[in-house]
């Protein structure tokens, strides 16, 4: 026991040096005496006079309570287990040896996830998703393709907590689906699931070829940040929406919606549409399509800017809707490949049932350090 307890004090020295690590680049002073600022302004007898900026010191405030609070907790868990480790050292007890080898990995599962939180600063990373899969060419194949990606994201965003819900839904003619847009609502939903954003590759026998040969189908995946009214800064005028109904297309059987509930919207400047039939009013899918259409255009408004940021920068950028992501291979070998992070994982089962983690944690390393590597680059020019 005494070298195994030699081991997991290595990995307790190297869990305190990843903490203090955080903790400099977190500078947790700082952000206490900004919370300590922002509580103050809150006091202010004028501080609801204006609610979206009374919302925005809540919000910040909000914000950095749950970093410093987390900070604190796993810095007070540190010394827990440091203590519950010289015990089980002292009395020579297996059984508190054993509690303390699995606290040690739960400490650092969850170190390691507040470092994946910390990389998420954009604007929009604490935001609900909008997810939308489409099928490519291949008829059932890229539809059955599709629904197990779907049925991998549902699994993953409930493995987080998160809470799934089935916007738009269009089935395949025989199996999988042709389209769907889910709503998945949870902190930091689209700053994870914006790893997720391109083409997906399976190669695989397929389960429709009679003769058992290897397909190749490819489906894209979409992800938005869900914006509220004061984040997109939007206005739509009405006579430059067109909005039809229709009935909503399900399963069939008891469910099956008899009305014309089911809305589309299209912005005629831009050609974008949206639709929704997931609610059973017309009035309800009307006001989540308008909510749809806004993240859409405020979207198209982002990239737009980026484009042109990436040209003054004379940078080539690919188009990340047409660009394949990863590839899924079950046949001939098994294997997930990240052609982004280059980030391999043999068990493609587990992936395709939502163990998507690490590849999320992989993008977010790999996109901080491209962003550090562009600020170097850009300070090297300044000199």
């Amino acid at each position: 026991m005494a070298e195994t307890i030699g081991e997991l004090r290595g990995e307790l020295v190297t869990m305190a040096k990843r903490l203090a690590d955080i903790g400099r680049s977190l500078d947790v002073a700082v952000k206490e005496s900004r919370i300590a600022l922002l509580e103050e302004k809150m006091t202010y007898p004028d501080f609801w006079d204006n609610q979206a900026a009374a919302q925005s010191i809540i919000n910040e405030a909000n914000g950095l309570r749950e970093i410093v609070g987390q900070m604190k907790k796993l810095e007070s868990a540190q010394d827990d287990i440091e203590v519950m480790l010289d015990l089980a050292s002292e009395e020579d007890d297996s059984e508190m040896f054993a509690e303390a080898e699995e606290t040690i990995a739960k400490q650092q599962k969850a170190i390691e996830n507040f470092e994946l939180q910390l990389m998420l600063s954009d604007p929009y990373d604490k935001n609900n998703a909008i997810l939308e899969i489409h099928p490519g060419a291949g008829g059932t194949e890229s539809q059955d393709w599709a629904s197990i990606l779907l049925r991998m994201y549902t699994r993953w965003a409930e493995s987080q907590g998160y809470k799934v819900e089935t916007v738009d839904y269009l089935p395949g003619d025989e199996a999988g689906v042709k389209s769907v847009t889910l709503l998945i609502k949870g902190h930091n939903a689209y700053g994870y699931l914006k790893a997720e954003k391109g083409v997906h590759r399976l190669v695989r026998i397929s389960p429709f070829d009679a003769a058992g040969r290897r397909h190749t189908s490819f489906t894209s995946v979409d992800v938005i940040p869900e914006i509220t009214d004061e984040e997109t800064g939007i206005e739509l005028k009405p006579d430059e929406l067109r909005i039809d109904t229709y009935r909503s297309s399900g399963a069939g059987g008891q469910h099956v919606n008899t009305t014309d509930s089911a809305v589309r919207i299209t912005h005629i400047p831009t050609n974008t549409v949206v639709t929704c039939q997931s609610e059973r009013s017309q009035i309800q899918n009307r006001a989540v399509a308008m909510n749809l259409l806004k993240a859409r255009l405020a979207e198209k408004k982002r990239q737009e800017q980026e484009e042109e940021m990436a040209k003054l920068r004379g940078e080539q950028k690919d188009i990340a809707w047409g660009s394949q992501i990863r590839s899924y291979v079950f046949h001939p070998y098994s294997m997930v490949k990240d052609h982004r992070t280059n980030h391999e994982i043999g068990n493609v089962q587990a992936v395709v049932d939502g163990d998507l983690n690490p590849f999320i944690d992989a993008y977010l390393r790999w996109q901080l350090a491209l962003e550090q590597s562009r600020a170097e680059a850009g300070s090297h020019g300044d000199e």
